[in-house]
């Protein structure tokens, strides 16, 4: 198994751009590059590879700790995917039962319970505590421990207001390096820094790839305006480099 760097990109669902990034930050690197030409092969212990990362996606590790996890001489790749098919199959229970509820909607019964999702972040939270050992991880779960779900609407909610600012500037012709562009780039960061965990140059582009790299991510930036995270991307791509 072969492939370049833009069959791998469709075959992993993953944007040819965010395995450029992968590369530079050492998360998944080429199998080997052609000198010649400089194209970059992946093969089948690649696949494997971005296989585990998108395991850790999905359960929202940064692309930092995913790094350090899959690094770790105590990192039992069996163990953890045992962890994460439970995972999944405690998120297919739930479809299921949301599916069913639909049912008891149109019949106007009451169906609230069946949003409760308690069981799933139980498990994904000691699935986190089991290998989410990097200090990011750990500074995150500190200073959010105590806060109340209106600190965290009220979070949402910046962030959100955040992203929105990134929208009108884009939709004002400004470019990714403008003062504009960067200083939102700054309040992002300190948004996270002050609220999160320590939000260091890496973490943010690594943030900022995933803006594009994850549908889900993107999908709700660009709500605002279409290409909003790409921007976003591009401007923290910037601010990185500086």
């Amino acid at each position: 198994m072969k492939f370049q760097i833009k069959e791998f990109a469709e075959f992993t669902g993953v944007s040819v751009r965010t395995l450029h990034y992968y590369d530079e930050i050492g998360l998944l690197t080429p199998a080997f590059v052609d000198r010649a030409t400089g194209y970059r092969f992946y093969d089948k212990n690649s696949a494997l590879r971005m296989q585990e990362i998108l395991f850790y996606r999905e359960l929202d590790f940064s692309l930092k700790s995913i790094k350090e996890i899959l690094a770790s001489p105590k990192y039992d790749k069996s163990k953890a995917l045992k962890e994460q098919k439970q995972l999944l199959i405690l998120k297919k229970e739930r479809l299921e039962r949301l599916i069913s509820a639909i049912d008891g909607a149109v019949k106007g019964e009451n169906v609230m319970k069946v949003f409760d999702n308690s069981e799933f972040e139980k498990y994904k939270a000691e699935a986190k505590e089991k290998w989410g050992e990097t200090y990011a991880y750990k500074e995150h779960t500190e200073r959010t421990a105590n806060y109340s779900k209106q600190k965290w609407n009220d979070l949402a909610e910046g962030m959100d207001c955040i992203m929105a600012e990134f929208a009108l500037c884009m939709k004002k012709g400004e470019e990714p390096d403008s003062s504009e562009a960067q200083n939102l780039v700054k309040c992002l960061q300190n948004h996270i820094t002050e609220n999160y965990y320590l939000c260091t140059n890496e973490i943010l582009a690594g943030l900022g790839q995933m803006y594009v790299g994850d549908e889900r991510f993107k999908n709700n930036i660009d709500k605002h305006a279409d290409g909003t995270a790409a921007f976003i991307c591009d401007s923290i791509e910037v601010y990185c480099k500086q």
